[in-house]
């Protein structure tokens, strides 16, 4: 696990930052070519990088029992996760071995999964178990007509799904312990947007936004451009303190208690990001559809209080609400107009600079990825 600022060590530098009036910054201005947004070439070797990395598919909290599953499309192929008989949960191609229809669809929980077209049967954990009228399909092996498996494990709280032949990146060792056992989930579901996926995440990459972007929503609450930055492996946490960050000032350093002071976002490369906020928690997945859109995933959980019992699931419902049509409303909407602009030809690059030392830490891993696939292929 890696090691980030503990809640006392980030206390201590929003207070430095907030007297000194500064925030932490990178060291290098990153120019991104707008084609790269647009590219369907580059679309592709970024769909077949992410089929290839572990990615988050969904919260331990979303497969909460035996049988329980998700199917859904990951990097446009569908894949289904279900936790077995045994607690393990698997992922598997979501598709039939006799003519490659979908043998689950949504989320539910099931004890077997059947396709609808003729009823093949396969268990929880993707054996084929039953074919009907088997005796017209002679000499078939049904050891060797199983759902076809991916990898999928659970880490800090997360599944995560590795599709392909993998890129060893160390973005499972350097994760830390981020989601509680304890959490739950309360609420779940997706939207689709006419914009670039990477457009999408830089949003929630940087404060240097908040007072402009959000002037009526967030910054009330907020600080201007003061904000936490960390890179752990590809990862990043941007921290996004609240103005009652300035009540502990009064606590003594050794009882100051961070929580409900700040909003904590781990980027997990590349597609995924964790708000941790007052109440709730937030797992978002972008998925590419194409180079001018993206479908994206949330699931909601509900937090610990401090003294480690669920919080109301009253404000954790006011706190999504308060964060879903404010702040995430501002973000897509911003993010759909700079994919329009990308039209104009007003711009070749986009350039990142200090404030924005996540978004270029996500650019500089995500061409090294893009760049070693390239050399395994060749």
């Amino acid at each position: 696990m890696t090691k980030i600022l503990n809640e006392t060590e980030v206390i201590d530098r929003i207070f430095s930052h907030i007297d000194a009036k500064t925030t932490d910054v990178g060291d290098r201005v990153w120019r991104e070519p707008v084609e790269n947004y647009r590219s369907e070439e580059r679309f592709n070797a970024e769909i077949e990088l992410l089929r290839r990395l572990p990615v988050p598919f969904c919260p331990s909290a979303a497969l909460p029992e035996k049988g329980s599953f998700i199917a859904r499309t990951a990097a446009l192929t569908p894949i289904v996760a279900v936790r077995g008989d045994d607690g393990v949960v698997r992922a598997f191609r979501n598709s039939c071995r006799h003519r490659g229809m979908a043998v689950a669809n949504g989320t539910g929980c099931a004890r077997a999964f059947v396709c609808p077209y003729h009823s093949w049967t396969y268990g929880l954990d993707g054996n084929l178990k039953h074919i009907p009228g088997q005796e017209g399909f002679p000499g078939i092996d049904m050891t060797e007509h199983g759902l076809v498996p991916v990898t999928a494990e659970e880490r800090g709280g997360i599944v995560f799904v590795t599709q392909d032949a993998p890129i060893s990146n160390g973005a499972l060792d350097a994760l830390p312990e981020i989601i509680d056992p304890r959490q739950d989930m309360f609420d779940h579901g997706e939207y689709t947007d006419e914009t670039n996926w990477k457009l999408m995440a830089e949003t929630s990459m940087e404060g240097y936004h908040i007072k402009s972007l959000h002037n009526r929503t967030f910054y009330p609450y907020g600080l201007d451009n003061i904000n936490v930055v960390e890179t752990f492996g590809p990862n990043s946490r941007i921290i996004f303190p609240f103005r009652r960050i300035n009540k502990l000032r009064d606590v003594p350093r050794e009882k100051r208690r961070i929580n409900g002071m700040t909003t904590d976002v781990f980027q997990l490369f590349p597609n995924t990001h964790l708000s941790v906020l007052s109440s709730h928690s937030i797992l978002i997945v972008l998925e590419p559809v194409s180079p001018t859109e993206t479908r994206t995933i949330i699931y909601r959980l509900r937090n610990l209080d401090p003294d480690g019992e669920l919080v109301d699931l009253a404000i954790a419902k006011r706190d999504a609400g308060f964060v879903k049509e404010s702040g995430i409303e501002e973000d897509r909407e911003a993010a759909r107009y700079i994919n329009t602009g990308l039209e104009s030809k007003a711009n070749s690059h986009f350039t990142f600079g200090h404030y924005e030392k996540a978004i270029v830490h996500f650019h500089e891993t995500l061409d090294d990825h893009l760049a070693k696939a390239t050399s395994a292929n060749d």
